[in-house]
């Protein structure tokens, strides 16, 4: 959505993208592709580091960006700094902290501590902001832009959407999107389900290294015929129609676009409080729960169930919250201004070439 829509004010845009050498399919990129955003395709071993950054000094020297824009730990530690190296302007966005085991905990130490030499770090969520503030990368660098969501994106109604999942029309469904691992919680969820005043369905859509033990935990717990393992469903957000209630039940989060998915198909919604969700729904549009808290789970899904009407009253009202605060346009020019603004404070290389040239007048070259 960044992409596109810079791409649609006028800026050039190119996103570059780590990918596996043995090939595959990638269907973010071919997306862009097909909208006419330009692609780089850095296929390269993962541990290739010194390789990995000279593909991107060379890709820098080429397109001659004025703002290069990074996305996770790992273009954060290991590719930012070859951008600066050539006078271009640093900007990340932080989606949110994983935490986990030592060795992850490790990574966000190292990035953490690489923020401190950034332009400008985005924050998606307030409680990213203190994090950042406390592990003393400056305020002033830091902005705050909660995430957006295009709520004109096609969300199937609920019988195509259910067809589409392999779910029985009329079965009461709770569903949940995410990655298996351990801070997206799923485990929590599987708890909650022998609490359950009635039996129901659960639907588990994503994949993660968690998935094995997350069966064998539902199996142990006697809850293996409730639930259908879905697996990694492309566009899984067109398809949140197809719950009855939607939960999400992390341990930690930014700001969770599933959430703004769910909103906007107006399916009832039970959310753990962490991270940016309160934040998002402040007025109750949403039933919030502690993390880690089954019984809590259990009880705001039967009273989903309980009283259906107060269930829908509440998902129109995250819709229209949806549509009011998180709305496309604003999310994109207060990106473009922070570009500007770091753009503005020293010479890039994509400035000098559009001086020289003469082509481009007025429009950015963004990374």
């Amino acid at each position: 959505m960044l992409a596109r829509g810079h791409s649609e004010m006028g800026h050039r845009v190119c996103v570059a993208a780590l990918i596996d050498p043995a090939g595959g399919v990638f269907p973010f990129l071919d997306a862009l592709e097909a909208d006419g955003i330009r692609t780089a395709r850095v296929s390269l071993p993962t541990r290739a580091y010194r390789k990995e950054r000279a593909a991107v000094r060379a890709l820098c020297l080429e397109s001659k960006p004025d703002v290069v824009h990074t996305h996770g730990y790992r273009s954060d530690v290991v590719d930012a700094g070859v951008a600066r190296s050539l006078g271009i302007p640093v900007v990340s966005t932080v989606h949110g902290f994983t935490g986990g085991g030592l060795r992850n905990r490790i990574y966000e130490w190292v990035q953490e501590r690489a923020f401190r030499d950034f332009d400008a770090v985005v924050a998606v969520s307030q409680p990213i902001v203190d994090r950042l503030v406390g592990r003393r990368v400056a305020r002033n660098r830091i902005r705050l832009i909660a995430n957006a969501f295009d709520g004109a994106a096609a969300v199937l109604e609920r019988r195509a959407a259910r067809e589409r999942l392999g779910l029985e029309r009329d079965e009461f469904t709770v569903g949940w999107v995410g990655r298996l691992s351990a801070e997206k919680g799923a485990d929590v969820l599987l708890e909650a389900i022998p609490l359950l005043t009635e039996p129901l369905a659960v639907a588990i859509v994503g994949g993660g290294p968690d998935a094995a033990s997350l069966r064998e935990r539902a199996e142990r717990l006697g809850i293996g015929d409730q639930l259908r393992w879905l697996g990694v469903v492309p566009g899984a957000g067109a398809l949140v129609a197809a719950f009855d209630v939607f939960v999400l039940s992390s341990r930690t989060e930014g700001i969770p676009i599933v959430l703004l998915e769910a909103a906007a198909a107006e399916v009832p919604i039970v959310a753990t409080s962490v991270g940016g969700v309160p934040s998002m729904f402040p007025d109750g549009e949403i039933v919030q729960v502690p993390p880690d808290d089954p019984r809590a789970i259990a009880a705001a899904v039967d009273a989903v169930r309980a009283d259906p009407e107060a269930a829908k009253r509440r998902a129109r009202l995250a819709r229209e919250r949806v549509e009011r605060d998180f709305a496309p346009r604003p999310w994109l020019e207060r990106y473009e201004e922070l570009y500007r603004s770091v753009a503005g404070r020293h010479g890039s290389i994509g400035e000098e070439s559009a001086r020289s040239s003469g082509a481009n007048e007025g429009r950015g070259r963004l990374a």
